[in-house]
């Protein structure tokens, strides 16, 4: 989640690729992820800044932040559909602010979990856009502003919140709790697992569940991962990336790869990172990417930039998700 400025604009469908897109290639095994000529096409416009891309039933969901609505995109009909204003929890939202909603996931029994930001909570949301509480407090206390979410295995749930839903951040009044955290829910009971990350934002597991992945963006940026023990015990907290200095596209949303590689979107664009911290490559579109999401057959990727959704085909899958709704 960034500060990003920009003018509200109409949503519009574009027929034909833009030009402006490329594919960096900085280790010859990119090949195997990507095949050499793919082109990233721009298949939607005109948003503020959008997030956190999931794909339920035919279509990619994504929350234009700055716009504080949850949209559709079907990929068939090319038509963007909102399916929920005030996505945040505050109505006429100004829209140079984060109080929109931004990850979601589908949960267990079909129902899509939101995180809203200016609420300071997730909640569960039908397909028409209808909500109700989920979680909203940790020891009694108001989450920050939940960001982006992801499940284990065993139906876990992970979850970042960080603070960049408060007016002010880490200064802002409403702010109770004293950390910005990565936490764990599990059988009704919700655990901080996290608590000396200045700002977690993505969140992402490997294939086998025993690496967690977690960008932080705010000041330092940078990519740390844990080893994860069967009761989720975390362990060995280590860097994978690192970037220095300082960009207005920070480390941001990630997702992880069947073959276990990290994308990751921060400074350049999105990163493809191996296990072992090689990066592979990056997708460069003109804007800031703030989160990546895999689709259909696992093999489209979509890129949510500042004001435009993109595509692009792999050749491997991206890892599908614990309750995944083709």
């Amino acid at each position: 989640m960034l500060k990003h400025v920009a003018a509200a604009l109409l949503c519009t469908v574009l027929a034909t690729p833009a030009l402006a897109q490329s594919i960096k290639k900085m280790d010859a095994s990119l090949d195997a992820v990507i095949a050499p000529g793919t082109k990233i096409e721009k298949v939607a416009t005109g948003f503020i800044f959008i997030e956190g891309p999931m794909w339920k039933d035919g279509k990619l969901w994504f929350s234009d932040v700055r716009m504080n609505k949850v949209r559709t995109y079907d990929p068939k009909t090319n038509k963007v559909t909102v399916i929920l204003n005030d996505s945040g929890g505050m109505k006429n939202a100004p829209p140079d602010k984060n109080f929109g909603s931004n990850g979601m996931i589908t949960d267990k029994d079909g129902s899509i979990l939101l995180t809203r930001m200016y609420m300071g909570a997730i909640e569960k949301m039908d397909d028409k856009g209808n909500t109700k509480p989920f979680l909203s407090k940790y020891q009694g206390k108001r989450l920050n502003s939940p960001n982006d979410l992801v499940f284990t295995k065993d139906g876990t749930l992970w979850f970042t919140d960080p603070s960049f839903g408060l007016a002010e951040m880490d200064k802002d009044p409403k702010k109770e709790l004293k950390f910005n955290g990565v936490y764990r829910y599990k059988d009704g009971k919700l655990t901080a697992m996290v608590t000396d990350m200045t700002q977690p934002n993505g969140i992402a597991f490997s294939p086998d569940d025993k690496t967690l992945y977690i960008s932080n963006s705010l000041p330092e940026m940078y990519v740390r991962a844990y080893d994860v023990a069967a009761d989720g015990t975390l362990s060995k907290p280590r860097r994978l990336i690192t970037w220095p200095g300082s960009a207005p596209d920070v480390p941001d949303g990630m997702k992880v790869d069947s073959a276990g590689n990290v994308w990751v979107t921060g400074p350049g664009g999105l990163s493809i990172i191996s296990p072992q911290g090689k990066v592979l490559g990056q997708l460069i579109v003109p804007e800031t990417v703030a989160n990546v999401g895999f689709a259909e057959d696992g093999k489209t990727v979509y890129l949510t930039g500042s004001t435009s959704l993109y595509r692009l085909k792999t050749k491997i899958a991206g890892l599908t998700p614990m309750y995944y709704k083709k």
